[in-house]
Order: C-alpha cells, then structure tokens, then sequence
C-alpha cells in the first residue's frame, strides 16, 4: 500500500504541457560563446560594407552637390523620384529589365534542375565527373570574354553566320538588332551558369536514400515515376528558396553583360536600370538622380522578395527563408 501510494503521489499528467523557461540572451551568449565569436567577423564585416554605405542613400533626396557634400546639400524630398516616374523613357527602361528577368527566370530556372536529374542518373564515377567539369566550367569564364566570344561567334562573318548564309543568302545582324539581344543575353547567361547552379541540386540528390529506388523498381516504378516521387519532393525546399531569392532579384540584372553587349542599334531593348544609372551617376555625373533610380530598384527588389516568399510559403507548406 505504501508502494502504490508512493506511485501516486509522483504521478504525471502528461496532458499538461511542460513549461520551460526561457534562458536570456546574455545568458544564450555566454553559453554558446564560441559559435558567436565565429559569426562576429561575417557580422562585422556585413555591417561595415553592407549597412554603412546605406548613409549614402540620402543622395536621392537632396540636390546633391560634390563641394556641400552629402548633409550641406539642399534637402529636395522625392523630386529625383518624380523626375524619373515621368521621364519619357522610364516605360521603357523598367519594361526592358522585367523581360529580361522574368524571361530569364522562366526560362534558366528548370534547367539546372533538368541536369541535376539527368547527373543523377549517371552510374559510373568517372563519366559522371568528366561531365561536371565540362558543365561546370562556362561559369569561371570572365563576363568579358563571354561577350567577346559572342561577338566573334554572331558577327556578320562569324561560324553561326556562315551557316545561316547557306539558307539565308545574307548574314543576320544578331549583335545589332534589338529583337535578338534578349535572346542572346538570356541562353548565353543559361548556358554559362546552369551548370554551377545544379550543384545544390546534386548534392541534395545524393542524400536520396538508394533503397527507395530500389523499392520502387520492385513495386514496377519506371524512371519518370521515381523522379516525380523521389527525387523531386526531396529537392522541392531547395527549389523554392533557390525560386524565391532568384524572384527577389528581379530587378537586379548584371550590369556589365549588359553593358557590354549595348550597340548604338539595340539601345531599345538593352537600355536597363543599372546601365541607365551608371550612364547618368558617373558619365554625367548626376548622382542624386541615379542613387533616386538605384534607391527605386533596391525598393522594388525587397517588395518582390517579401511578396514571393509569402507566396510560396502559402502553397509550399511553410517552406520559405523565415
């Protein structure tokens, strides 16, 4: 009797949920002192070089003049924003960078999904390895040869032009005309950076437990069916954060392809936002004006990640950056 009254009296209402206190962040840092001593240098580094520069943005606001510098300049409130919302090419600047983005992201997001299934696929090491490298490689070319390397190829005399003249009688001004430069800038950026961005895609597919394959073989599962329900669902959280940084980066196309690929001819299509702002900051010298036009970019860039991310998590069951 003593036994069970013992018994009953240490007894648990598991239905009762465990109250657990919550420790301090002082009390968090001292514990975990040296893994925030590893964070700090990034942390130093992100705010010095990241945020500290974030001061400069009142540029866009103020008739910014060199001799008054940045707080002695008159305070002109959203006048450079107004200028550039009803400048006569401003339809077209951010027309030309949402298709290239957009058209861009449609269009370069499956692929390296695509080769990361097909990698996967790959049995033998050696062959496997051999095809990484030749995937791989495009993207440690400089930006600089690549447009030199599409110039050389798409001019009026180049290989592509030699062929095309065999149907065509006469070369194809690819370089010149604005209707190709979309084209041109979208499959030369998915053939230089699709391979390296299937790595993620890999690495996570090499996690893929070999006895559900082998499961699904047995129960007569063909390769189309195990992609879809093995291989797919596993990289499905990666997709979507891959998906919802890409989306956030909308506006952010490089500058220097871009640039560099700009001909007197093609000024219609491959006029964009940041070479638009480096010809008017630095070639004109009109810096409140261009940090007005970079500062809208930065802006509408942040609204596109925080919209996207909301989505996805809402039909990717909470999977999202936070």
């Amino acid at each position: 009797m003593e036994v069970k009254a013992l018994q009953n009296s240490v007894e648990v209402d598991y239905r009762k949920p465990v109250i657990r206190q919550k420790s301090s962040v002082f009390e968090n840092v001292k514990k975990h002192y040296f893994l925030y001593l590893l964070l700090a240098p990034a942390l130093i580094l992100t705010l010095i070089f990241k945020y500290g520069p974030m001061y400069g943005a009142i540029i866009a606001f103020k008739d910014f003049s060199p001799i008054r510098g940045i707080l002695g300049s008159d305070w002109v409130g959203f006048y450079n924003f107004e200028k550039f919302l009803s400048s006569p090419n401003f339809t077209d600047i951010l027309m030309n960078t949402l298709k290239l983005s957009l058209f861009g992201l449609l269009l370069g997001f499956p692929v390296p999904i695509l080769l990361a299934l097909m990698l996967n696929q790959v049995r033998r090491a050696g062959v496997k390895k051999n095809i990484q490298l030749m995937l791989y490689a495009p993207n440690f070319i400089s930006v600089v040869v690549v447009v030199g390397m599409l110039f050389i190829f798409l001019s009026p005399t180049g290989p592509i032009n030699q062929l095309f003249s065999l149907i065509t009688n006469e070369p194809i001004m690819f370089m010149s005309k604005p209707e190709y430069f979309r084209w041109i800038y979208i499959l030369s950026d998915i053939w230089t950076g699709a391979g390296w961005a299937s790595i993620i895609y890999v690495a996570a597919l090499a996690n893929v437990d070999p006895e559900l394959h082998n499961a699904a073989n047995l129960d007569g599962a063909n390769l189309l069916q195990r992609i879809r329900h093995i291989d797919l669902p596993t990289i499905r959280p990666i997709m979507a954060i891959v998906f919802i940084l890409a989306a956030g980066n909308i506006m952010s196309i490089g500058f220097e392809k871009a640039y560099l690929m700009q001909t007197a001819t093609n000024l219609p299509t491959a006029e964009i936002i940041p070479t638009y702002v480096y010809k008017i900051g630095l070639q004109k010298g009109d810096y409140a004006y261009s940090s007005a036009v970079g500062l809208f970019n930065s802006v509408i860039n942040v609204v596109l990640l925080v919209t996207v991310n909301f989505v996805v998590k809402k039909l990717n069951e909470d999977e999202g950056l936070y």
